[in-house]
């Protein structure tokens, strides 16, 4: 069960481009495709050149990047989506196949955001009181950029922007809390183009940082057979137990989760294999596209690469990169643990086996033909974790890739360049010309070997080269969004609608927790916790909503300016607070009515989109679970302030528990078959055992006893039932 690495990156490729609407790109003529892989190649070599070389002033390198990105979205979106699929015409008015507008519109939106960098040391005496081309520019920038977010995300967060900038012009009119005192067109655009609250703000700078760099590594990662090695080891690991090709969807999932933060890309690539497989051996159609997109939306909460928001935080919250990486530890593995254990009882219930041995892998010999491939990542968490930037980690991770794919990931070389870097660091001198001239240099040279001594060295350079292309193809639409979401904080900052907001939602919750008062005993449930808990399961809801038109990362930011507010009312940290919108946010890619990793799932499995959604939210209602764990008991996150090993082991084992009581009660199987009330009593008591309390979890374990010893019994009898061996 092996994947051909060249047929593989085509048919990944192709499927993303079917099933992710960012990747969707229009078809272009010869001409146009060439300037367009131009455009996006020197994109790629721009942010590594800079990751590794040093960045720009701030102000230059994020216009720089906007400039680039905004441009080639109109170059590859069409004005209607499908126009996307429509064979191209060179005409008087399409020049190379594009429309006229079209080349307008980019020529615009690459001037309007050079614009900001160019005039930037004169702005100090301009903000506040723009000459009339700046706020003309700013008009023209925010036209762009919500047309370039329209094309390339869809409707819902411009749409959200527009009434945002509406609402910062007519505050006065608004009633109650809402009001404000209103702001002029020309202010509005001062506040969100020429300061770094609005477009040029904290949410491009993180992609522009971070983000890139690390779309750019998994792409090349799983180019040099990262993504590969990962998933032929989680087969030759778990195929062969009962329901393999799902728990090989599990664990490959969560393996290619550290080099992928995209739902999507994740259930694409991990799919391709397990999704036929599970069908084969009798899963349902939509229960296997489900059991792929529910363990594919863990890669974004699966470290070291997380998606877009885990890199957010770090800005938000000026805490360094490890510090995320270890608070989302536990939360990821008890989301793949969950589904797990769903797939397990749902295999055990129809008897399902795994794989035969003639069709697996065997560990020792993926390991020993592809243990070089993780060279580039190891690399990467040793800069990482040695005290450098991310960005400075992803640039050494890059290289590895280039020097892995270069030299057909030769054992020798990876050794050696792991070593050469692991040295500089020890010596001190990563980030010298010194170390950094020696090792380039050298593997410069061995790469140029390996290139030019026979024809399959050329098709590798070729394939690393067309890795800069596609990684940039991920990235420009998160770019967009990011700098939309600008407008959104910027007139949050700008109207201080954001405090307003949270006020109304603790309020609303502290008037249903009154309501409920008078019924629930006050001795377990007191004003503050219930108020807490019923603002958690808005905040949720909101979560979940938003993410149906709005991608994670633009989710997360504006939850984040509107609910960490409301949490931070109620004594919630900053980290805690932060994480449970980010995992809300993910859990709306299989949370139907729009579920794309659902979707795509569904679409491979040739199984129905609404019902695969359906069991994949069911498939992942761990995830739901944890985040209001870690709020009540943030232990869980490791790195939080007052952390206890005593209470950490406390809530994650009563967790995991739990989550095998939840998952037995949603299955209806466990060590037997269970009867509908004793799932419905089962759920309860599981519920009871997540919650951090100690009282509520004995409660819930001791509810769940008599249905325990109904299944032992029941099991004992089975076995006792069965013809003895020979």
């Amino acid at each position: 069960m092996t994947i051909a690495p060249e047929v593989d990156d085509a048919r990944i490729q192709k499927l993303e481009s079917e099933l992710d609407p960012e990747m969707r790109f229009r078809p272009l003529l010869p001409a146009a495709a060439g300037i367009v892989a131009g455009l996006l190649f020197g994109l790629s070599c721009f942010h590594y050149y800079t990751a590794g070389f040093g960045l720009l002033p701030e102000t230059v390198h994020r216009g720089i990047h906007i400039a680039c990105v905004l441009g080639l979205i109109f170059l590859v979106f069409s004005w209607r989506k499908k126009n996307n699929t429509a064979p191209p015409r060179a005409g008087i008015f399409s020049p190379l196949g594009i429309g006229l507008l079209d080349w307008l519109c980019a020529i615009a939106a690459a001037i309007a955001s050079l614009y900001v960098p160019y005039v930037f040391h004169d702005l100090q005496f301009r903000v506040g009181n723009p000459d009339p081309i700046d706020w003309i520019m700013g008009t023209i920038m925010i036209v762009v950029l919500l047309e370039a977010t329209r094309r390339s995300v869809g409707w819902p967060l411009p749409i959200i922007a527009i009434l945002l900038m509406a609402y910062a012009l007519y505050g006065p009119s608004l009633p109650g809390i809402l009001a404000h005192p209103g702001n002029t067109w020309k202010s509005v655009v001062n506040h969100l183009y020429l300061t770094s609250q609005g477009i040029y703000g904290i949410a491009l700078g993180v992609v522009a940082t971070y983000v890139f760099h690390y779309v750019l590594f998994g792409v090349l990662a799983t180019r040099v057979g990262l993504g590969r090695f990962f998933i032929d080891l989680a087969t030759a690991l778990t195929g062969r137990f009962s329901g393999g090709p799902a728990k090989v969807s599990i664990f490959g999932s969560a393996l290619f989760g550290m080099i992928s933060g995209s739902s999507i890309a994740n259930t694409v690539t991990v799919g391709s294999l397990t999704i036929p497989a599970m069908i084969r051996i009798g899963y349902a159609r939509h229960f296997a596209g489900a059991v792929e997109a529910a363990a594919a939306t863990g890669g974004q909460i699966t470290p070291p690469i997380m998606g877009a928001a885990a890199f957010l935080m770090v800005e938000f919250l000026a805490v360094p990169y490890q510090t995320i990486i270890l608070a989302a530890i536990v939360p990821a593995f008890m989301h793949f643990f969950g589904v797990f254990c769903q797939i397990h009882f749902e295999a055990r219930k129809h008897g399902l086996r795994g794989l035969p041995r003639s069709e697996l892998p065997i560990a020792r010999d993926v390991i020993r033909r592809d243990w070089p491939t993780a060279m580039p990542l190891a690399v990467l968490l040793m800069v990482l974790f040695s005290g450098f930037t991310p960005y400075l980690a992803a640039f050494w991770g890059i290289t590895g890739c280039l020097v892995l794919g270069l030299t057909n990931r030769s054992p020798i070389v990876a050794l050696a360049f792991a070593a050469a870097v692991a040295l500089c660091i020890r010596l001190g001198i990563l980030t010298e010309w010194i170390g950094m001239g020696t090792i380039i240099g050298a593997s410069a040279a061995v790469s140029a070997l390996y290139v030019l001594r026979d024809e399959a060295g050329k098709v590798r350079l070729f394939s690393i080269l067309d890795a800069f292309v596609v990684g940039a193809k991920y990235a420009i639409s998160v770019g967009a969004a990011a700098a939309t979401v600008g407008i959104i904080i910027g007139i949050v900052t700008l109207t201080g609608v954001g405090f307003k907001l949270s006020t109304i939602i603790t309020e609303a919750a502290a008037d249903i927790a009154a309501l409920l008062g008078g019924v629930l005993p006050a001795s377990l449930f007191d004003a503050k916790a219930m108020t807490l808990f019923f603002t958690l399961i808005m905040t949720a809801i909101v979560c979940i909503l938003l993410g149906c038109g709005v991608p994670t990362t633009a989710n997360y930011l504006i939850m984040v300016t509107i609910a960490a507010p409301a949490l931070a009312m109620l004594g919630v940290p900053q980290l805690v607070s932060h994480f449970f919108v980010f995992y809300f946010g993910v859990l709306a890619d299989i949370t139907p009515p729009v579920a794309l990793a659902a979707y795509a799932g569904a679409s491979m499995a040739g199984a129905d989109p609404f019902k695969t959604g359906n069991t994949a939210f069911r498939l992942g209602l761990a995830k739901a679970l944890v985040p209001f764990v870690f709020v009540y008991s943030p232990a869980m996150l490791l790195v939080v302030k007052g952390f206890t090993w005593a209470e950490f082991f406390e809530t994650t084992i009563a967790c995991a528990v739990g989550v095998v009581m939840l998952a037995m009660a949603l299955t209806g199987y466990g060590l037997a078959r269970i009867s509908n009330f004793e799932r419905f009593w089962l759920g309860a008591a599981s519920i009871l055992v997540i919650s951090p309390s100690r009282t509520a979890t004995l409660i819930g374990l001791a509810m769940s006893v008599p249905v325990l010893i109904r299944q032992l019994a029941a099991w004992r009898a089975a076995q006792s039932s069965l013809p003895a061996r020979g």
